[in-house]
């Protein structure tokens, strides 16, 4: 059911083997080994090198502050079993008139391969079009960044075409220090009806369940 608070609730999400859930300042020394990974600083805009200040802030001021005010949602990404934290899932430029959102995710550099990118996002767009009417997801994924392009085709989504010089990544150069480098993205789409082709891959990560009010986790 769609709320009518303009914020979103505070919410977790599982499958056979993943909880998404909020963000928990427990996080924040995972969080920050996670984003620290090569492959995360060459595709996305995160500070290099990330420091716990930086996981810190995001964790407990801008994510909140963003599902407070309804233009973004942050998940932790957590092994069932194990509550580990294997990646995150951010659905962020929300526009509620369109009712439209634009996904963005990490998986730690350990936890890849095993499916969890695709299982997540499909939790977060299930949950995103089924509880909150949304109509459309956005992926965007770096032209030379096959992996999230393979993720964007498994899950369903279409690509729409190329916004040619819109990104800008980052490559190591020969001494070792970080370069920064325009490039193209290629846009994707996933709309409510596209999830009956990934049926498949629904039932394999298991269907998701809705647990509101998040309590997080107690620390002594």
């Amino acid at each position: 059911m769609t709320s009518s608070s303009p914020g979103f609730p505070d919410i977790s999400l599982s499958t056979d083997r993943l909880v998404l859930r909020p963000l928990d300042e427990a996080d924040v020394p995972e969080f920050t080994e996670m984003m620290n990974d090569e492959l995360v600083a060459a595709w996305t805009s995160v500070p290099t090198p990330y420091t716990r200040a930086d996981a810190r802030e995001w964790i407990t001021l801008r994510a909140p502050a963003e599902r407070a005010a309804g233009t973004g949602v942050a998940f932790a990404v957590t092994e069932l079993l194990t509550q580990r934290l294997v990646g995150t899932v951010h659905l962020r430029n929300v526009d509620r008139r369109v009712r439209a959102a634009e996904a963005a995710y990490v998986i730690a550099p350990w936890a890849r391969g095993e499916g969890y990118a695709c299982e997540s996002v499909l939790a977060a767009a299930g949950w995103l079009f089924d509880d909150q009417g949304f109509e459309r997801l956005e992926l965007r994924t770096a032209a030379d960044n096959t992996a999230s392009q393979q993720v964007a085709q498994k899950i369903g989504c279409i690509s729409e075409g190329v916004l040619r010089n819109a990104w800008i990544a980052r490559a190591r150069t020969e001494e070792g220090h970080w370069t920064e480098l325009r490039t193209d993205l290629i846009v994707w789409s996933l709309l409510p009806e596209d999830l009956d082709g990934v049926a498949e891959e629904l039932a394999q990560g298991g269907t998701y369940a809705y647990y509101p009010n998040w309590p997080g986790r107690h620390h002594s």
